[in-house]
């Protein structure tokens, strides 16, 4: 929200060195998404124009666990741990051409996270889960109905 303001760019590096609890989170009254992972790149962005460095896996704990931890829920909430809410998004590394071209040779958890977090959009999740029930399973499209959209 602060990017979409102009209100400053976040110092991650300071809270976290100042022990800040910190997390990635959506905020559309002051921003311009409800995609965590464009939140992700924008938050990157963000870190290198401070001059710091955001390691994909820590975005993905800001977003998840941190975020959990942040709001005192990480009993409820941010994990998979048995007893958990288990919310969760399945995502299709390989959604479209573009994506499944970058990950022939490079498919490191890191790498897979990074590259969805600038690459993807809606079309990359494949099934939504909210308290371990899907609510939402993404439409396979058939290789006849690929080609008849070309």
């Amino acid at each position: 929200s602060n990017l979409f303001l102009g209100s400053g760019l976040f110092d991650l590096a300071k809270a976290q060195q100042e022990n800040v609890p910190v997390m990635l989170a959506t905020d559309v009254g002051g921003g311009t998404s409800f995609s965590m992972l464009k939140t992700l790149s924008e938050a990157y962005k963000i870190c290198q124009l401070k001059g710091n460095q955001m390691d994909p896996m820590q975005g993905l704990y800001l977003m998840t666990q941190g975020a959990a931890i942040t709001l005192g829920l990480d009993d409820k909430i941010g994990n998979l741990n048995q007893g958990s809410d288990a919310d969760f998004v399945v995502l299709d590394p390989e959604f479209d051409e573009l994506t499944a071209l970058r990950f022939e040779n490079h498919r490191t958890p890191q790498d897979l996270i990074f590259a969805l977090s600038m690459l993807a959009d809606d079309r990359a999740i494949s099934a939504t889960y909210v308290a371990g029930k899907p609510v939402y399973q993404a439409k396979k499209q058939t290789q006849e109905e690929v080609h008849n959209v070309a």
